[in-house]
């Protein structure tokens, strides 16, 4: 690999994006999510992984135009308002660390930073995309001519599913078996008084 960018995104900012969901979802076990914000906290928490999964995917697998980096920045500015739901949300029923805030301002930016490598990478295509520079915007959604290494695609999937996907559906599982299947437990005053 030849590209310092590429090597930096593929190499450093997607694992990078691994450690910070890992430590967010023990940032969350440490507040008892189940007990506080709960299952729609967690809900929250799957919408945003979604929303990068789509640029994760499609740069992975898809040939990057104008459509896919216009993907992108869609996918970041809805994870950017999904973001703020969910600190809104989390701050009015737990405690949210000045760590846990740290990991998400890392949670935060890499996607941003993500973005960012792959507009550069593939310059003239954003130039195109808002009508400017010389090549005409692309809007097809293609394989790669090139692809990744299975390889590679095999170890950032098989690493999403363990460190992002799967914690997040645990937590969410905790949340729902711990409020006897509501989306917010009940706080200690709302309990149903036994006679």
């Amino acid at each position: 690999m030849t590209d310092p960018l590429l090597a930096v995104l593929l190499y450093f900012i997607l694992p990078l994006w691994f450690v910070a969901g890992l430590a967010d979802w023990l940032c969350h076990r440490a507040t008892s999510i189940e007990a506080t914000t709960g299952a729609k906290e967690s809900l929250i928490h799957l919408l945003m992984f979604a929303e990068v999964a789509v640029s994760l995917l499609a740069a992975l697998f898809l040939e990057i135009n104008a459509l896919v980096i216009a993907l992108m920045i869609v996918a970041f500015l809805a994870h950017e308002a999904t973001a703020l739901w969910d600190v809104g949300y989390a701050v009015t029923r737990r405690e949210v660390t000045p760590f846990e805030q740290h990991v998400h301002s890392f949670l935060e930016m890499l996607p941003l930073m993500a973005t960012a490598f792959v507009a550069v990478l593939h310059w003239p295509q954003v130039l195109a995309l808002f009508g400017l520079g010389p090549e005409p915007a692309r809007f097809d959604l293609t394989w790669k001519q090139e692809p990744l290494p299975v390889a590679y695609i095999a170890v950032v999937l098989t690493a999403a599913l363990l460190f992002e996907l799967l914690p997040y559906l645990e937590e969410l599982w905790r949340g729902l078996r711990t409020a006897h299947g509501r989306l917010v437990p009940l706080r200690k005053a709302q309990h149903p008084r036994r006679g």
